[in-house]
């Protein structure tokens, strides 16, 4: 059945979960620039991650995108502790910038990386690579990434996580999905992972809450990706508006605040790039989430309907021409949300050139059609006139 997720669903959706629980905090100030006015102090807030006994702050720190050490230090100086990056991130320099942006803080902080590996050989190689590059001898959390079906999360891959631990190489087991629906209760059934990583942002539909609440009582560590929802960013009213305006309306800092609120979420991992975005994000901790918030998301919600795949897996399929459409618009959400069109491109050639060769405005109509309202076949168009 389709779902059913309307503008007044979403608020309803929004304003029916309940409150996060209490949480120990500490202040922190930023340095001021000449005239600024003195900001309130943030704080800290932490929960426990699942049954890890691990003390995350609700901000972790997304590192796929950041290439700029400075602002990874800084979160940490700051007392942000859970840092995630992978493998594969950025050809695998993410993990050896982090390594040693985090160098002189390894012992303060949680650090979890990913292998997106299909058997134990090739895991348990990663590991090996992730260890060396990121300059330590053990990972807090080691996550299977990107596994979407539980098929996919085999026996042998899990081996490797259990040999992990034994040579105590990483701490804690791991699985990171787009398909939480799936994943999360497979996870709970097979009871081999200590965490879940997981796409969740205010546009998705209840079932994802269900799942991650359903995740927590089972004492998963829930950690929450994607929580802005694509990143994307309405433009100023007026051409003239300040360039300000385009990066801080508002609606990202509401995103996250949204996730937060969700007291069935451990921790979340916000991609930062810059200082501004550092200290927004840690704003979210102190910060209530009310109707103002509701006002921003809904009008973002409006903005991105057209634009925004949830990777809810509906369309999987339904293409004429076999595309990978979720994976696609993933891909193109990362160049035109996040502003990372070399990754996008990167992302997007992996699917092969046979994908790459497709042309959607061959089709004289699409087979794809998003019950939330993506306009597909345009943003198809788009990727293949960005990267292909």
């Amino acid at each position: 059945m389709k779902p059913n997720y309307t503008r007044r669903n979403f608020l309803a959706a929004g304003l029916a979960l309940p409150a996060a629980g209490l949480r120990t905090s500490t202040d922190l100030s930023f340095p001021l620039a000449v005239g600024q006015a003195k900001p309130e102090p943030a704080k800290l807030a932490y929960h426990t991650l699942g049954k890890t006994g691990l003390k995350v702050t609700t901000v972790g720190f997304g590192c796929m995108i950041t290439s700029d050490a400075s602002v990874i230090e800084r979160a940490a100086d700051l007392g942000i502790n859970y840092f995630d990056t992978a493998r594969v991130y950025q050809g695998g320099n993410n993990e050896r910038m982090v390594g040693a942006a985090l160098k002189r803080k390894r012992q303060e902080i949680i650090l979890s990386s990913k292998t997106p590996a299909a058997n134990k050989q090739d895991a348990l190689a990663h590991l090996e690579t992730s260890l060396r590059e990121l300059g330590t001898d053990h990972l807090d959390i080691w996550y299977l990434h990107g596994k979407d079906n539980a098929g996919a999360v085999t026996d042998e891959l899990l081996e490797a996580q259990r040999i992990a631990k034994q040579q105590g190489k990483i701490r804690f087991a791991g699985v990171s999905t787009h398909a939480p629906k799936e994943i999360i209760p497979a996870m709970i059934s097979k009871g081999a992972v200590d965490v879940v990583l997981a796409n969740y942002n205010f546009t998705m539909d209840p079932g994802v809450a269900a799942a991650i609440e359903q995740g927590n009582k089972a004492g998963l560590g829930i950690v929450a990706m994607k929580v802005m929802a694509g990143g994307f960013r309405r433009r100023p009213s007026s051409p003239s508006g300040p360039p300000s305006q385009l990066q801080r309306n508002g609606a990202m800092l509401a995103a996250l605040k949204w996730v937060l609120k969700d007291p069935n979420v451990d921790t979340t991992i916000p991609s930062m790039t810059d200082m501004d975005q550092l200290e927004e994000n840690l704003r979210a901790m102190s910060e209530p989430y009310g109707a103002v918030e509701e006002k921003l998301l809904a009008r973002q919600l409006e903005y991105i309907t057209p634009l925004y795949c949830r990777m809810c897996g509906e369309c999987t399929g339904s293409c004429a021409k076999a595309l990978p459409v979720a994976e696609i618009l993933r891909h193109l959400a990362y160049a035109e949300g996040y502003g990372q069109f070399a990754l996008g491109r990167e992302e997007f050639l992996k699917l092969g050139p046979e994908v790459a060769a497709v042309r959607c405005a061959d089709c004289e109509r699409c087979s794809v059609q998003c019950p939330y309202g993506v306009q597909v076949a345009a943003r198809l168009r788009r990727a293949q006139e960005l990267f292909a």
